[in-house]
Protein backbone atom coordinates (compact mmCIF):
# COMPACT_ATOMS: atom_id res chain seq x y z
CA UNK A 1 0.00 0.00 0.00
CA UNK A 2 1.15 3.35 -0.87
CA UNK A 3 1.94 5.84 1.73
CA UNK A 4 0.00 9.42 1.94
CA UNK A 5 3.47 10.61 0.90
CA UNK A 6 4.04 9.01 -2.34
CA UNK A 7 0.11 9.62 -3.11
CA UNK A 8 0.02 13.16 -3.24
CA UNK A 9 3.60 12.89 -4.99
CA UNK A 10 2.08 10.63 -7.05
CA UNK A 11 -1.42 12.84 -7.79
CA UNK A 12 0.51 15.66 -8.98
CA UNK A 13 3.48 13.89 -11.03
CA UNK A 14 0.68 11.81 -12.49
CA UNK A 15 -1.42 14.51 -13.39
CA UNK A 16 1.56 16.10 -14.99
CA UNK A 17 2.07 13.09 -16.97
CA UNK A 18 -1.31 12.56 -18.12
CA UNK A 19 -1.32 16.44 -19.15
CA UNK A 20 2.26 15.66 -20.63
CA UNK A 21 0.56 12.79 -23.49
CA UNK A 22 -2.46 14.24 -23.89
CA UNK A 23 -1.79 18.07 -24.82
CA UNK A 24 -0.26 17.70 -27.90
CA UNK A 25 -3.52 15.94 -29.56
CA UNK A 26 -5.85 17.91 -27.73
CA UNK A 27 -6.75 19.45 -30.55
CA UNK A 28 -6.72 16.01 -32.66
CA UNK A 29 -9.80 14.39 -33.66
CA UNK A 30 -9.71 10.85 -32.91
CA UNK A 31 -9.73 10.05 -36.74
CA UNK A 32 -6.55 12.41 -36.88
CA UNK A 33 -4.72 11.22 -33.72
CA UNK A 34 -4.98 7.71 -35.56
CA UNK A 35 -3.75 9.18 -38.78
CA UNK A 36 -0.69 10.31 -37.25
CA UNK A 37 0.17 7.68 -34.84
CA UNK A 38 -1.01 4.37 -35.94
CA UNK A 39 -4.29 2.39 -34.99
CA UNK A 40 -3.84 3.03 -31.37
CA UNK A 41 -3.12 6.30 -31.20
CA UNK A 42 -0.58 7.44 -29.05
CA UNK A 43 1.23 4.87 -27.28
CA UNK A 44 3.70 7.21 -25.23
CA UNK A 45 4.99 10.50 -25.18
CA UNK A 46 4.89 12.34 -28.09
CA UNK A 47 6.22 16.07 -29.91
CA UNK A 48 4.00 18.71 -29.62
CA UNK A 49 4.20 21.39 -32.56
CA UNK A 50 7.85 22.52 -31.61
CA UNK A 51 9.38 18.93 -31.27
CA UNK A 52 9.53 18.98 -27.66
CA UNK A 53 8.27 15.77 -25.81
CA UNK A 54 7.24 15.83 -22.45
CA UNK A 55 5.95 19.50 -22.01
CA UNK A 56 3.01 19.98 -20.31
CA UNK A 57 -0.04 21.93 -20.52
CA UNK A 58 -2.23 24.55 -18.80
CA UNK A 59 -3.93 22.14 -16.68
CA UNK A 60 -0.39 21.25 -14.87
CA UNK A 61 0.29 24.95 -14.41
CA UNK A 62 -2.41 25.86 -12.78
CA UNK A 63 -2.36 22.01 -10.59
CA UNK A 64 0.98 23.15 -9.16
CA UNK A 65 -0.49 27.12 -8.21
CA UNK A 66 -2.96 25.53 -6.48
CA UNK A 67 -1.16 23.38 -4.78
CA UNK A 68 1.31 26.29 -3.77
CA UNK A 69 -1.88 28.51 -2.67
CA UNK A 70 -3.44 25.58 -0.71
CA UNK A 71 -0.32 24.54 1.16
CA UNK A 72 0.18 28.43 2.41
CA UNK A 73 -3.18 28.39 3.42
CA UNK A 74 -3.25 25.53 5.21
CA UNK A 75 -0.03 26.49 7.03
CA UNK A 76 -1.36 29.97 8.09
CA UNK A 77 -4.63 28.19 9.36
CA UNK A 78 -2.64 25.32 11.51
CA UNK A 79 -0.10 28.14 12.70
CA UNK A 80 -2.49 30.95 13.42
CA UNK A 81 -5.85 29.70 13.50
CA UNK A 82 -6.75 32.10 10.37
CA UNK A 83 -9.18 30.39 8.21
CA UNK A 84 -10.93 33.05 6.81
CA UNK A 85 -7.95 34.01 5.10
CA UNK A 86 -7.93 31.07 3.01
CA UNK A 87 -10.04 32.36 0.20
CA UNK A 88 -7.54 34.70 -0.30
CA UNK A 89 -4.64 33.40 -0.68
CA UNK A 90 -6.16 31.08 -3.14
CA UNK A 91 -6.69 34.00 -5.37
CA UNK A 92 -3.27 35.16 -4.79
CA UNK A 93 -2.05 31.68 -6.10
CA UNK A 94 -4.22 31.99 -9.05
CA UNK A 95 -3.08 35.36 -9.75
CA UNK A 96 0.50 34.15 -9.62
CA UNK A 97 -0.41 31.59 -12.41
CA UNK A 98 -2.18 34.58 -14.80
CA UNK A 99 1.52 36.66 -14.59
CA UNK A 100 2.80 33.59 -15.83
CA UNK A 101 0.51 33.96 -19.51
CA UNK A 102 0.71 38.08 -19.34
CA UNK A 103 4.89 38.20 -19.00
CA UNK A 104 7.86 36.72 -20.35
CA UNK A 105 9.66 36.40 -16.95
CA UNK A 106 9.17 36.61 -13.00
CA UNK A 107 7.46 40.20 -12.94
CA UNK A 108 9.05 42.56 -10.27
CA UNK A 109 7.05 42.40 -6.81
CA UNK A 110 6.44 46.24 -6.47
CA UNK A 111 4.71 45.57 -3.18
CA UNK A 112 1.83 43.22 -4.80
CA UNK A 113 0.73 40.99 -2.18
CA UNK A 114 0.39 37.76 -4.39
CA UNK A 115 3.87 38.01 -6.36
CA UNK A 116 5.61 35.80 -3.46
CA UNK A 117 6.60 32.00 -3.07
CA UNK A 118 8.85 30.38 -4.80
CA UNK A 119 7.45 28.90 -7.78
CA UNK A 120 6.95 32.45 -9.43
CA UNK A 121 10.70 31.92 -10.20
CA UNK A 122 9.90 28.94 -11.91
CA UNK A 123 10.77 29.83 -15.67
CA UNK A 124 9.52 26.71 -17.26
CA UNK A 125 5.63 28.00 -16.30
CA UNK A 126 6.62 31.25 -18.16
CA UNK A 127 5.01 29.54 -21.14
CA UNK A 128 1.39 30.02 -22.51
CA UNK A 129 -0.10 26.61 -23.32
CA UNK A 130 -3.85 26.98 -24.54
CA UNK A 131 -5.22 28.61 -21.32
CA UNK A 132 -9.36 28.63 -21.26
CA UNK A 133 -10.56 31.95 -21.24
CA UNK A 134 -12.67 31.84 -18.32
CA UNK A 135 -9.32 31.14 -16.40
CA UNK A 136 -8.55 34.39 -18.00
CA UNK A 137 -10.64 36.79 -17.47
CA UNK A 138 -12.12 35.66 -14.18
CA UNK A 139 -9.11 36.17 -12.89
CA UNK A 140 -9.43 40.15 -13.91
CA UNK A 141 -12.38 39.95 -11.97
CA UNK A 142 -12.21 40.78 -7.91
CA UNK A 143 -13.91 37.77 -6.24
CA UNK A 144 -12.42 36.30 -2.69
CA UNK A 145 -13.95 33.16 -2.01
CA UNK A 146 -15.23 32.06 1.08
CA UNK A 147 -13.18 29.32 2.12
CA UNK A 148 -15.78 27.66 4.43
CA UNK A 149 -18.74 28.83 2.57
CA UNK A 150 -21.27 25.67 1.86
CA UNK A 151 -22.41 25.70 -2.10
CA UNK A 152 -25.82 26.24 -2.70
CA UNK A 153 -26.06 25.53 -6.25
CA UNK A 154 -26.15 29.47 -7.23
CA UNK A 155 -24.63 30.54 -10.28
CA UNK A 156 -21.37 32.62 -8.93
CA UNK A 157 -20.36 36.02 -9.37
CA UNK A 158 -17.94 35.44 -11.96
CA UNK A 159 -18.49 33.95 -15.54
CA UNK A 160 -22.12 32.98 -14.21
CA UNK A 161 -22.39 30.54 -17.30
CA UNK A 162 -19.03 29.17 -17.74
CA UNK A 163 -18.83 25.73 -17.16
CA UNK A 164 -15.44 25.19 -18.54
CA UNK A 165 -13.28 22.19 -17.77
CA UNK A 166 -10.22 24.83 -16.41
CA UNK A 167 -12.56 24.77 -13.19
CA UNK A 168 -11.97 21.06 -12.37
CA UNK A 169 -8.38 20.43 -13.81
CA UNK A 170 -6.62 22.47 -11.28
CA UNK A 171 -8.87 21.00 -8.39
CA UNK A 172 -6.80 17.94 -7.17
CA UNK A 173 -4.68 19.57 -4.44
CA UNK A 174 -7.81 20.56 -2.18
CA UNK A 175 -8.25 16.99 -1.55
CA UNK A 176 -4.98 16.73 0.11
CA UNK A 177 -6.25 18.16 3.53
CA UNK A 178 -6.60 15.81 6.49
CA UNK A 179 -10.09 18.00 7.81
CA UNK A 180 -12.03 15.38 5.45
CA UNK A 181 -13.38 15.33 2.19
CA UNK A 182 -16.87 17.38 2.74
CA UNK A 183 -14.15 19.95 3.42
CA UNK A 184 -12.00 18.99 0.22
CA UNK A 185 -15.11 19.19 -1.50
CA UNK A 186 -16.69 22.49 -0.47
CA UNK A 187 -13.52 24.44 -0.22
CA UNK A 188 -12.58 23.24 -3.71
CA UNK A 189 -16.31 24.44 -5.18
CA UNK A 190 -15.90 27.57 -3.54
CA UNK A 191 -12.43 28.32 -5.23
CA UNK A 192 -13.63 27.17 -8.37
CA UNK A 193 -15.97 30.02 -8.40
CA UNK A 194 -13.12 32.12 -8.68
CA UNK A 195 -12.94 31.83 -12.52
CA UNK A 196 -16.35 29.60 -13.18
CA UNK A 197 -19.83 30.44 -11.82
CA UNK A 198 -21.61 27.61 -13.26
CA UNK A 199 -22.61 24.99 -10.78
CA UNK A 200 -21.85 22.07 -12.89
CA UNK A 201 -18.41 23.55 -13.10
CA UNK A 202 -17.99 24.15 -9.20
CA UNK A 203 -19.78 20.83 -8.21
CA UNK A 204 -17.23 18.85 -10.80
CA UNK A 205 -14.37 20.69 -9.02
CA UNK A 206 -15.72 20.24 -5.27
CA UNK A 207 -16.34 15.90 -6.78
CA UNK A 208 -12.92 15.27 -8.07
CA UNK A 209 -11.32 17.00 -5.27
CA UNK A 210 -13.67 14.83 -2.82
CA UNK A 211 -12.45 11.69 -5.09
CA UNK A 212 -8.76 12.42 -4.44
CA UNK A 213 -8.95 13.13 -0.98
CA UNK A 214 -10.41 9.30 -0.40
CA UNK A 215 -7.97 7.93 -2.20
CA UNK A 216 -4.99 9.76 -1.02
CA UNK A 217 -6.26 8.29 2.66
CA UNK A 218 -6.32 5.17 0.85
CA UNK A 219 -9.63 4.19 -0.45
CA UNK A 220 -10.16 2.38 -3.61
CA UNK A 221 -10.77 3.86 -6.74
CA UNK A 222 -14.02 2.46 -6.82
CA UNK A 223 -15.15 3.34 -3.18
CA UNK A 224 -13.80 6.68 -3.37
CA UNK A 225 -16.00 7.57 -6.74
CA UNK A 226 -18.74 6.45 -4.93
CA UNK A 227 -18.85 8.17 -2.20
CA UNK A 228 -17.77 11.72 -3.77
CA UNK A 229 -21.11 11.13 -5.83
CA UNK A 230 -23.09 10.64 -2.23
CA UNK A 231 -21.29 13.50 -1.29
CA UNK A 232 -22.46 15.62 -4.35
CA UNK A 233 -25.97 14.31 -3.91
CA UNK A 234 -26.27 16.55 -0.80
CA UNK A 235 -26.47 19.54 -2.75
CA UNK A 236 -28.75 21.64 -4.39
CA UNK A 237 -28.41 21.77 -8.21
CA UNK A 238 -25.94 18.56 -8.71
CA UNK A 239 -27.92 16.94 -10.98
CA UNK A 240 -26.21 17.57 -13.74
CA UNK A 241 -22.68 16.36 -12.56
CA UNK A 242 -23.96 13.49 -11.02
CA UNK A 243 -25.81 12.70 -13.91
CA UNK A 244 -22.26 12.50 -15.76
CA UNK A 245 -20.69 10.57 -13.54
CA UNK A 246 -23.15 8.54 -13.28
CA UNK A 247 -22.86 7.65 -16.85
CA UNK A 248 -18.96 7.29 -16.46
CA UNK A 249 -19.31 4.50 -13.80
CA UNK A 250 -22.20 2.47 -15.00
CA UNK A 251 -19.97 2.84 -18.98
CA UNK A 252 -16.99 1.31 -16.72
CA UNK A 253 -18.40 -1.71 -15.82
CA UNK A 254 -20.47 -2.59 -19.01
CA UNK A 255 -17.38 -4.72 -21.07
CA UNK A 256 -13.96 -3.73 -21.57
CA UNK A 257 -13.17 0.11 -21.68
CA UNK A 258 -12.49 1.39 -25.66
CA UNK A 259 -12.21 4.92 -27.19
CA UNK A 260 -15.55 4.18 -28.67
CA UNK A 261 -17.54 3.96 -25.02
CA UNK A 262 -14.97 6.92 -23.88
CA UNK A 263 -16.37 9.25 -26.24
CA UNK A 264 -19.76 8.69 -25.52
CA UNK A 265 -19.23 11.33 -22.13
CA UNK A 266 -18.64 14.27 -24.04
CA UNK A 267 -15.22 15.89 -25.50
CA UNK A 268 -14.10 16.87 -21.88
CA UNK A 269 -14.22 20.60 -22.82
CA UNK A 270 -16.53 21.34 -20.14
CA UNK A 271 -16.09 20.26 -15.74
CA UNK A 272 -18.69 17.36 -16.16
CA UNK A 273 -17.66 15.71 -19.32
CA UNK A 274 -13.94 16.08 -18.05
CA UNK A 275 -14.11 14.68 -14.76
CA UNK A 276 -16.26 12.15 -16.15
CA UNK A 277 -13.71 11.15 -18.89
CA UNK A 278 -11.28 11.12 -15.92
CA UNK A 279 -13.28 8.55 -14.00
CA UNK A 280 -13.82 6.29 -16.57
CA UNK A 281 -10.58 5.67 -17.30
CA UNK A 282 -9.86 4.85 -14.05
CA UNK A 283 -12.35 2.58 -13.35
CA UNK A 284 -12.59 1.23 -16.99
CA UNK A 285 -11.18 -2.46 -17.78
CA UNK A 286 -8.33 -1.65 -19.90
CA UNK A 287 -5.47 -4.77 -20.72
CA UNK A 288 -2.30 -3.46 -22.15
CA UNK A 289 -2.06 -6.29 -24.51
CA UNK A 290 -5.41 -3.73 -26.21
CA UNK A 291 -3.55 -0.90 -27.56
CA UNK A 292 -1.20 -1.63 -30.81
CA UNK A 293 1.50 0.01 -31.50
CA UNK A 294 1.90 1.80 -34.44
CA UNK A 295 3.53 5.17 -35.94
CA UNK A 296 3.39 6.51 -38.90
CA UNK A 297 6.57 8.44 -39.22
CA UNK A 298 5.48 10.94 -36.15
CA UNK A 299 7.58 11.73 -33.19
CA UNK A 300 6.56 9.24 -30.00
CA UNK A 301 7.73 6.98 -27.86
CA UNK A 302 6.36 4.34 -29.27
CA UNK A 303 6.49 1.38 -26.49
CA UNK A 304 3.71 -0.55 -25.98
CA UNK A 305 1.90 0.11 -22.39
CA UNK A 306 3.16 -2.61 -20.40
CA UNK A 307 0.81 -2.19 -17.24
CA UNK A 308 -2.93 -1.71 -16.59
CA UNK A 309 -2.09 2.01 -15.15
CA UNK A 310 -0.58 3.21 -18.60
CA UNK A 311 -3.44 1.79 -20.64
CA UNK A 312 -5.66 3.96 -18.29
CA UNK A 313 -3.27 6.93 -19.09
CA UNK A 314 -3.48 6.27 -23.06
CA UNK A 315 -7.42 5.93 -22.60
CA UNK A 316 -7.84 8.95 -21.25
CA UNK A 317 -5.84 10.84 -23.86
CA UNK A 318 -7.02 8.90 -26.98
CA UNK A 319 -9.99 10.80 -28.34
CA UNK A 320 -11.96 13.69 -30.10
CA UNK A 321 -11.58 15.85 -27.51
CA UNK A 322 -9.53 18.14 -24.59
CA UNK A 323 -7.18 14.97 -23.82
CA UNK A 324 -4.70 17.49 -21.98
CA UNK A 325 -7.42 17.80 -19.37
CA UNK A 326 -9.07 14.72 -19.60
CA UNK A 327 -5.02 13.35 -18.91
CA UNK A 328 -3.99 15.36 -16.50
CA UNK A 329 -7.11 14.68 -14.11
CA UNK A 330 -6.86 10.77 -15.16
CA UNK A 331 -3.36 11.37 -13.76
CA UNK A 332 -4.13 12.95 -10.49
CA UNK A 333 -6.68 10.40 -9.88
CA UNK A 334 -4.53 7.13 -10.90
CA UNK A 335 -1.54 9.18 -8.77
CA UNK A 336 -3.16 9.75 -5.83
CA UNK A 337 -4.38 5.85 -5.72
CA UNK A 338 -1.45 4.02 -6.89
CA UNK A 339 1.34 6.41 -5.62
CA UNK A 340 4.71 7.49 -7.50
CA UNK A 341 5.98 4.14 -7.07
CA UNK A 342 3.84 2.64 -9.84
CA UNK A 343 3.48 5.41 -12.09
CA UNK A 344 5.58 4.75 -15.80
CA UNK A 345 9.34 6.26 -14.66
CA UNK A 346 9.87 6.06 -18.26
CA UNK A 347 7.28 8.93 -18.63
CA UNK A 348 7.79 11.03 -15.42
CA UNK A 349 11.57 11.21 -16.68
CA UNK A 350 11.06 12.93 -19.52
CA UNK A 351 7.99 15.31 -18.12
CA UNK A 352 8.86 19.31 -17.63
CA UNK A 353 9.38 20.69 -14.39
CA UNK A 354 9.29 16.98 -12.87
CA UNK A 355 11.66 18.00 -10.05
CA UNK A 356 10.18 20.99 -8.76
CA UNK A 357 6.23 19.27 -8.78
CA UNK A 358 7.72 16.48 -6.96
CA UNK A 359 9.45 19.30 -3.72
CA UNK A 360 6.16 20.92 -3.82
CA UNK A 361 4.30 17.35 -3.43
CA UNK A 362 6.61 16.43 -0.40
CA UNK A 363 5.82 19.54 1.41
CA UNK A 364 2.17 19.67 0.63
CA UNK A 365 2.94 16.25 2.25
CA UNK A 366 5.30 17.20 5.42
CA UNK A 367 2.73 19.40 6.57
CA UNK A 368 -0.19 17.16 6.47
CA UNK A 369 2.23 14.73 7.97
CA UNK A 370 4.50 15.80 10.46
CA UNK A 371 8.14 14.49 9.93
CA UNK A 372 8.98 14.46 6.17
CA UNK A 373 11.51 16.41 4.76
CA UNK A 374 10.70 19.67 3.42
CA UNK A 375 12.05 20.53 -0.07
CA UNK A 376 10.17 23.24 -0.83
CA UNK A 377 10.66 25.66 1.99
CA UNK A 378 7.34 27.77 1.67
Amino acid sequence: MAGYRARVRGCLLGGAVGDALGSPVEFLSWGAIRERYGAAGVTGLVADGEGVVGRVGDGTQLTVFTAEGWLHGYQRNSSYGLGGAEGAIMRDACLRWLDTQEHPEPPPAEGLRHRTGRLREERWLYARRAPGEACLSGLRVEHTPDPYGRPDGAAGPVNPGSKGCGAVMRSAPFGFTDRGAERAFEFAAQCARITHGHPTAYYAAGAFAAMINYLVHGESPEGAVRRAMELLARYPGYEETGAALRRAVDLSADGEASVERLQTLGAGRVAEEALAIGVYALLGRTRPQAFHVGSRGAVCDSRPPRTAVEAAFLLSVNHSGDSGSTGSICGNLLGAHHGDVRLPHHWIARVEGRAAIAALADDCAAEVCPGESRAWGC
